[in-house]
């Protein structure tokens, strides 16, 4: 049976992108300004001034990159500030994550402690805070806490906009996808030597 010679053929090599998180996730996941005031006041929490949160953080990323930039060059300011909006943006989104996890904890402890034919989600003794109502107050705080990181992170963001003259966006690095093994190539010659 006659062989044909096939050319190997190049395939384009397509390397999936890790999405980072963006600003507008972290604002998804995390309670806004008038949410969080509720939150505050249903709770008897503190009212976070949370323009005074974004402001400062504004401040702290712009003379921060004053210090630097006789030292730093402007890709180089650039790459800096990137990491360092993007910490506080990861840091927001993780805050807000946990915060709807523990919203979810406490909107399932309600609804259980609200059948009377369960006996293990009865409050507790007279004077005591039940299991529902602990984790409806450590959803609160975790709320507050996620509002104060958006804040930050808000301030950072606009910041980086201001210092470095575009919108930030986070690093997208390629996706570590292992190539075929070692065993797999030395596999592969192996049977090419068979015909």
């Amino acid at each position: 049976m006659p062989k044909t010679a096939h050319s190997p053929r190049q395939t384009a090599r397509v390397i999936p992108l890790r999405k980072g998180t963006t600003i507008d996730m972290t604002r998804l996941a995390c309670p806004d300004q008038q949410q969080a005031l509720l939150i505050a006041e249903s709770f008897g929490l503190p009212v976070l001034d949370g323009e005074g949160i974004r402001d400062l953080h504004e401040r702290l990323i712009v003379e921060t990159a004053a210090s630097l930039q006789d030292g730093l060059g402007e890709r180089a300011m650039q790459i800096h500030l990137q990491r360092i909006v993007g910490a506080y943006v990861g840091s927001a989104h993780g805050a807000g994550q946990f915060y709807s996890r523990a919203v979810t904890e406490a909107r399932d402890a309600t609804a259980k402690s609200a059948c009377d034919a369960r006996d293990e989600d009865v409050d507790g003794p007279v004077g005591f805070d039940g299991p529902a109502q602990r984790k409806r107050e450590f959803a609160a705080d975790m709320g507050v806490q996620a509002h104060a990181l958006l804040m930050a992170a808000e301030g950072a963001v606009t910041a980086y906009e201001q210092v470095i003259g575009e919108r930030w966006k986070p690093f997208e690095r390629a996706a570590e996808t292992a190539g075929p093994s070692v065993d797999r190539k030395a596999a592969a010659v192996q049977m090419a030597a068979f015909g």
